[in-house]
């Protein structure tokens, strides 16, 4: 026996989705039949991956999205529902970090990163909440409502890790968000929960892995590797499935252990 999560008929929203596990979660979604919009700052960069998910028979559309402008935001969110339809999966996937002691970090620093970690992700999740709640209220029985929103954190958030501690501080914030957008948005049929990703190898940081610093870290890890992006599908997949109804304020790691 098969089993088959089916997103057809879905909406997804993907938050930087330019990146590394941003794009992942896009061609997953996509994969699993869902139409996938595609946000970063820069349009631009978006055009390759878009053009990718369509080669393979997926509906994508692509929006720039500023996730520190609340204008931005608004506009984003709207555009895409106006293109698209309603959101019905949010994938709040934003997030920037700088490695520091913490008697070094500026403050220009500490404020780019809770302001898009933190404050970025509340807006961006806010702004789908309400739409979802609206559309909730308004339904006439027996269509579909509410949602899957996943934020997405770090395992930084649940253990801290040295010269990380703003980084830390900013995604143990995401986590708490979470579990209060569960607590007051379930009643809507609206499931938030934040997945956790460990150490991960991209494109942008494969020279870091292979340096000195980067494989004495791979040792201290409890299978002596690091996940790649395509580590967190099953995750992601299991939080935004329909089926996942009575999953709601969950923190899910995926960090091959190094949390336990």
């Amino acid at each position: 026996m098969s089993y088959q999560i089916d997103l057809s008929g879905r909406v997804a929203f993907v938050t930087q989705a330019a990146g590394s596990l941003g794009t992942q979660f896009a061609r997953t979604l996509s994969a699993a039949g869902a139409a996938v919009v595609l946000a970063a700052p820069d349009r631009e960069s978006l055009k390759t991956l878009r053009a990718e998910l369509e080669a393979a028979g997926g509906d994508a559309h692509v929006v720039a999205l500023d996730v520190t402008d609340p204008d931005s935001v608004k506009a984003a969110i709207a555009h895409a529902e106006t293109e698209m339809g309603t959101i019905d999966i949010l994938v709040n996937n934003g997030g920037v970090s700088a490695t520091h002691k913490l008697v070094d970090v500026g403050i220009d620093e500490f404020d780019a990163m809770m302001t898009t970690n933190v404050r970025g992700a509340f807006l961006v999740a806010q702004e789908v909440g309400r739409r979802m709640i609206a559309r909730a209220r308004g339904a006439a029985p027996g269509t579909f409502t509410g949602g899957r929103i996943v934020n997405v954190a770090s395992l930084a958030g649940l253990r801290v890790t040295p010269q990380l501690g703003v980084y830390a501080m900013s995604k143990a914030a995401v986590i708490h968000m979470t579990r209060a957008m569960a607590l007051e948005w379930g009643k809507y049929g609206i499931n938030v929960n934040v997945l956790c990703p460990g150490f991960m190898e991209t494109p942008g940081n494969a020279a870091e892995w292979r340096s000195d610093a980067g494989q004495n870290l791979l040792q201290m890890l409890p299978r002596k590797r690091t996940g790649k992006p395509q580590d967190l599908d099953a995750a992601l997949m299991m939080l935004c499935a329909n089926e996942s109804h009575f999953i709601n304020g969950a923190v899910l790691s995926a960090d091959d252990g190094f949390g336990a």
